[in-house]
């Protein structure tokens, strides 16, 4: 059996996604699939695979009860090998008592399995490696993915919605269930738009704490206003005919979200001389942002160190990009 689910990047709606704004999310070109072999032993043998094909995480589980015997990790990546096997095992058990509601009983067997993982973008490019997996393991055991994602993380599951879907997305919580609208976001400036790595990963859950601090802070009718505006620039994002409408509605996004979480906009801090406009995805701090610009932004970003440099094409699925007027 193999699984296999899209990274994602959120275009609109950081932060305040968790609050119901209305938000623009993109699946990648890439993502991680999940491949599972029987075998006849009574063991779940784990491995995580690089975009390269190294091994950076192996584990051992003894089946039916999914104790751990064994766990290895070789990566710079922060982390332990307990760690990472106690968060596996967690998402593992939390989908079996999630299958046991529709009537079968995930990973209870006699037998075992031999489990890869295979990422197609490197660990630090913050393209959901978490979710990816959750969304694999929630389709393996045919469980409903966002309670496997609520139950085992938190989040606003926009990177769930992402990994199941080949288009772009408005996503959505209402009474803190998911809105899911697939969008014909084909941008006729695409040419005229950049993702660039800030050559570090930001923890989102960090982000979201010191959210949440912020919010509790604040008036309910200013947090509500400012989750309404957010929805409408989502919409007036999707709608706009060049880069220059698109610039107006980056600085007004940006402007609404640094007073939110109290942090100065990314252009701000790293690229006030910089000819167009950048805005901040997902946590601010880290990960991928988004520019607009020309020919001459690869050799600008370059230049300030920052070599990770895809155009729009490069980051959004070939499937995505669809003819004007229809899919």
């Amino acid at each position: 059996m193999r699984f296999y689910s899209n990274g994602k990047l959120l275009l609109t709606g950081e932060y305040v996604v968790l609050d119901g704004a209305k938000s623009l999310a993109i699946p990648t070109e890439f993502g991680q699939d999940l491949v599972v072999e029987p075998i006849k032993e009574p063991q779940l043998i784990w491995g995580s695979f690089t975009n390269e094909g190294t091994c950076w995480f192996e584990a051992s589980f003894d089946l039916p009860k999914l104790r751990l015997t064994s766990a290895t990790f070789n990566s710079d990546k922060e982390g332990s090998a307990e760690f990472i096997a106690e968060t596996l095992q967690n998402i593992l058990l939390e989908a079996r008592k999630l299958s046991r509601e529709f009537g079968t009983d995930f990973l209870q067997t006699e037998s075992g399995f031999v489990v890869k993982t295979n990422l197609t973008f490197p660990q630090n490019w913050g393209l959901g490696s978490s979710s990816t997996l959750i969304n694999n393991i929630a389709s393996w055991a045919n469980v409903n993915r966002f309670d496997l994602l609520w139950n085992a993380f938190s989040g606003s599951g926009y990177d769930i919605a992402c990994a199941q879907n080949n288009s772009p997305i408005f996503y959505q919580l209402e009474d803190k269930k998911p809105k899911i609208e697939t969008i014909d976001f084909n941008p006729s400036f695409a040419d005229e738009l950049f993702f660039i790595h800030l050559n570090q990963k930001q923890n989102s859950r960090e982000g979201i704490a010191q959210y949440r601090k912020y919010q509790k802070e604040r008036p309910l009718d200013s947090a509500l206003g400012d989750i309404n505006d957010i929805s409408t620039l989502s919409d007036e994002f999707v709608n706009a005919k060049s880069a220059n409408d698109l610039n107006k509605i980056i600085v007004e996004h940006e402007r609404i979200i640094s007073s939110i979480i109290k942090l100065d906009p990314v252009k701000n801090n790293l690229f006030s001389d910089y000819f167009g406009e950048v805005k901040s995805l997902g946590a601010w701090g880290g990960d991928f942002v988004l520019a607009t610009g020309n020919s001459d932004t690869p050799k600008y970003f370059k230049e300030k160190g920052f070599n990770t440099i895809l155009n729009y094409k490069e980051m959004v699925k070939p499937s995505q990009i669809l003819p004007k007027g229809g899919r």
